[in-house]
């Protein structure tokens, strides 16, 4: 399996912004090491995976959207109905411009031209990334994809300058739960309360010691949030 990084070339990101096909460019390093852009042309025959930066705009993105989308409503339905709001607008809550360098990222990761799984960072505070919409394709999972989409944030967001991440997930999602701490993000909610009371599982990392856990005691839920009847 090969893994590519590749850059997208957009218009300005907003309502309006269109991908140029023509200006996507793959990088490698060259044989010299001298960090040339090389063009690379993939064989049908080969499993490739690679890296796409690009924003919430592309319909390359739209895989990710409508997964979610799906998984929203189908777990959390119940409280989108109850607040009068839906999957389709907790999912279109942010702008694209908030996923957007030098203060955001947005990445696929793409496998044979097909997006199989990414995953967002957006500004918390000035030394926090707060992660989202990180996702891999129902079908490949447990193949370590989602691992690969969080190193791949953990390293923009620190050449960004963040030095901690941040991210909720929802009690209805043991699997991301499960990722997050194997992953090495430390539980900053109450673990000892029952399933259902803390609604909102807090997640933190700091990237620079990510065994360090006491850079992340201003991000810590310290009050659950009640399940509501």
């Amino acid at each position: 399996m090969h893994i590519l990084i590749q850059n997208a070339w957009f218009a300005p990101v907003g309502p309006n912004a269109i991908l140029n096909p023509r200006r996507t460019r793959w990088h490698l390093p060259s044989p010299d090491k001298k960090g040339v852009s090389a063009r690379v042309s993939l064989s049908p025959n080969t499993m490739t995976d690679s890296i796409l930066d690009t924003t919430p705009l592309d319909i390359r993105s739209q895989p990710l959207i409508d997964a979610l989308t799906i998984e929203y409503e189908t777990r959390y339905g119940d409280f989108f109905r109850r607040a009068g709001e839906s999957a389709v607008s907790e999912l279109s809550r942010y702008p694209a411009e908030l996923f957007a360098p030098p203060q955001g990222a947005f990445l696929l990761l793409i496998r044979d031209g097909e997006t199989v799984g990414g995953g967002a960072f957006k500004r918390y505070d000035e030394r926090t990334a707060e992660l989202k919409r990180v996702w891999t394709h129902a079908d490949l999972r447990r193949q370590g994809l989602a691992r690969q989409v969080l190193r791949e944030l953990e390293a923009r967001a620190l050449r960004q300058g963040y030095s901690r991440l941040f991210l909720t997930t929802g009690f209805r999602q043991p699997e991301a739960e499960a990722l997050y701490k194997s992953a090495g993000y430390t539980p900053l909610y109450d673990t000892t309360a029952e399933p259902g009371v803390v609604l909102h599982l807090a997640f933190g990392k700091d990237l620079h010691e990510p065994e360090r856990t006491s850079s992340l005691e201003d991000l810590r839920i310290s009050t659950p949030i009640p399940l509501e009847e």
